[in-house]
């Protein structure tokens, strides 16, 4: 999630990630905190936490 409109996904999921451009309190909603979108945070949260 990147902005407030996610922070609900973010406390249902069973593991919600933040965008490290993020407001703080969406990144204190998520378990964890990625790269910003501007630096492929998707794609890394993606290849950490999914495919390894």
């Amino acid at each position: 999630g990147d902005n407030f409109n996610d922070s609900p996904m973010l406390a249902l999921a069973g593991l919600g990630i933040a965008m490290g451009n993020a407001p703080e309190g969406v990144k204190e909603t998520a378990n964890l905190v990625t790269a910003s979108n501007d630096d492929h945070g998707v794609a890394q949260a993606i290849t950490e936490h999914v495919l390894n």
